[in-house]
């Protein structure tokens, strides 16, 4: 077996910010941590790259991969499987064929994530969703002796969707990377995406919206909500925050999206209104790139109880009802 390391041509990274300018697997940058609060160390949210994508064509019957973490630790809200395994998929991307995980083989003993995996020998894209809680250091690659590897094909939409929110938005709590509702939409509209969801932390700091503006994007979704503490810390940030992203670029567009878990209470009905305000003093303003989507809606009426786990976190049925109300919104603007 001939090895590779993830950071050699052609391999490709994606949904890794500062990947290929730092050569880590992180987020955001210490400079910028070390403003925000202590969360973004303490929880590994800074560090952690949950939306990551090792992305290659190769004609090799037998994929090996391997991933090594700085540390790996128990999630009580997410199994191995969801917080620190990866997941492989072979074939076009928009059609791939899942393959299985890349998972920890000794439990949380070990800080390494490992997976072999069977192909056909014709030259096919591969596709690995990398684990979302853990600080990745390393990823090899192994292809049988004599194999070829190419780069991936570019995607469709290859300036990155970037989505800002909280463990939703990171992807808690489906079953795995791929099944994030991010994840999902993505995959349908064949578009690269950056993953700004930081569990019980997003609380729409400026010096957060200053970083976001430095990101290249074709779409912001702005999926702030859950992490203002209250309704009075989210209409204090909630529409400063769209108005400094609004300030940086112009004709951005720009999803407004309400917390899918409405409990029909006075506080979420005062937060989805703080949100809908923003989103319409916007169009009042004469902006017509901004669109707004009601959390309410997301998960349906019909088994709606099955949709979460904890009447909070949306499992893979409640990720998928809310990638197919997102989908047709991002396929409006991404292909007018």
């Amino acid at each position: 077996m001939q090895e590779f390391h993830f950071s050699q041509a052609p391999f490709k990274v994606y949904g890794a910010p500062l990947f290929y300018k730092t050569g880590k697997m992180w987020r955001l940058p210490d400079e910028l941590t070390n403003q925000l609060p202590k969360e973004f160390i303490d929880w590994n949210l800074a560090h952690r790259c949950p939306g990551a994508r090792l992305c290659f064509r190769t004609d090799s019957p037998v994929v090996s991969i391997r991933i090594l973490f700085r540390s790996i630790s128990v999630d009580i809200g997410m199994s191995l499987y969801a917080a620190q395994s990866g997941n492989v998929f072979v074939g076009e991307r928009q059609k791939a064929v899942y393959k299985g995980l890349v998972m920890p083989r000794d439990g949380y003993s070990k800080p390494e994530a490992s997976g072999t995996f069977h192909k056909s020998s014709e030259m096919e894209e591969v596709t690995v969703y990398l684990p979302r809680n853990e600080e990745i250091t390393d990823v090899f690659i192994q292809l049988e002796d004599g194999a070829n590897v190419e780069a991936p094909t570019p995607y469709t939409h290859a300036v990155p969707i970037l989505f800002y929110g909280s463990s939703i938005t990171e992807g808690g709590c489906c079953s795995m990377p791929a099944t994030a509702y991010n994840a999902l939409v993505c995959r349908w509209l064949d578009a690269d995406y950056i993953n700004m969801g930081f569990s019980g932390s997003a609380k729409g700091e400026i010096i957060m919206a200053d970083y976001l503006n430095s990101l290249e994007k074709s779409v912001f979704v702005m999926d702030y909500d859950h992490n203002a503490p209250n309704a009075a810390h989210l209409r204090e940030t909630h529409a400063p925050f769209f108005r400094r992203i609004r300030q940086h670029t112009p004709h951005l567009p720009v999803v407004f999206m309400t917390k899918p878990n409405f409990d029909y209470d006075q506080d979420s009905k005062e937060r989805r209104q703080i949100i809908f305000d923003t989103y319409q003093a916007a169009l009042d303003a004469g902006d017509n790139n901004v669109y707004f989507l009601d959390g309410e809606t997301f998960f349906g009426e019909e088994d709606r109880f099955a949709c979460t786990n904890d009447c909070l976190h949306p499992n893979d049925l409640g990720m998928y009802r809310m990638a197919k109300k997102l989908y047709p919104v991002l396929a409006g603007i991404l292909n007018p």
